[in-house]
């Protein structure tokens, strides 16, 4: 379910959020404890040369501790708060675990306060439980998967995205990603059974250029409203289309592949779709 406004004022017209019926609270705290310091870049690197563009500005912001390992095995938590989470577009869970501590972790679909989770191999097959590939039944839907054992959740994180389980052999599990590549990883790393949560995010439209600011997300400028000496689509008689989608440092984007030719390619069985 997505959330729409009347058109009281222009900014409502358009304005698209996701109704946050997931969440057990619209206004609970995070655990103190579990919070950190979000240092601001800004998009600058090291040497103060900005690397990523169009950011800046917005809301101060705290960190939540996420725990991507999922490494507390044979010790089951329950479910104590579904809570918004600043840094990430999809919701987050806290668990309170059998022996006083607390963890935050990545909400999956459909879970509520009160359901208990666990991991380790003797886990039971439910949203929210995780384990490693290789006690996994095939077929199942997973989410938060480690790339390499013992490193934490790397891929499959963002709202409303899963992946699946296809088959296992030779130490390996195939799994189909949310692009439809299908790779191989190492069936000793860890998922997380189910999707994430917040899956209405793809829906949300902003509806004025001010919500953007407050994300951080600076003002960004098309290439073709340019002149010829500052981007590569720039200049022409009238609105001139720029034909081939390029960056401003003439690389071509939109379908153009960036994939670095020294990654190696063994583990990817079948690229996404073009």
């Amino acid at each position: 379910m997505v959330k729409k406004f009347r058109p009281i004022t222009p900014s409502q017209r358009k304005l698209v959020l996701p109704s946050k019926e997931e969440l057990s609270s619209k206004r609970s705290k995070p655990v103190k404890s579990l919070l950190g310091v979000k240092i601001k870049t800004n998009g600058r690197n090291s040497d103060g040369h900005i690397t990523c563009r169009h950011r800046g500005g917005g809301h101060k912001r705290k960190y939540r501790i996420i725990d991507f390992l999922r490494d507390k095995d044979g010790i089951e938590a329950r479910v104590a708060s579904v809570e918004y989470d600043p840094n990430r577009s999809s919701f987050i869970a806290l668990l309170n675990y059998r022996d006083g501590e607390k963890r935050y972790i990545l909400a999956p679909q459909n879970i509520k306060v009160g359901d208990v989770v666990s991991s380790g191999p003797n886990a039971p097959y439910k949203v929210g439980c995780s384990m490693a590939l290789r006690h996994m039944p095939l077929g199942s839907v997973i989410h938060n998967i480690e790339l390499y054992p013992r490193r934490g959740g790397k891929i499959v994180k963002s709202a409303g995205l899963s992946a699946q389980l296809l088959a296992r052999s030779n130490g390996y599990a195939t799994i189909k990603m949310p692009s439809g590549e299908i790779r191989l990883i190492n069936e000793n790393c860890r998922a997380t059974f189910g999707a994430v949560s917040n899956a209405e995010h793809i829906l949300r439209v902003e509806g004025k250029a001010g919500r953007m600011r407050w994300k951080g997300i600076r003002p960004t400028v098309r290439g073709t409203a340019m002149n010829p000496v500052d981007h590569p689509m720039g200049g022409g008689e009238g609105r001139g289309k720029g034909n081939h989608p390029m960056t401003p440092w003439a690389m071509y984007t939109k379908g153009y592949r960036t994939r670095s030719k020294h990654k190696k390619n063994k583990f990817i069985l079948q690229r996404r779709k073009k």
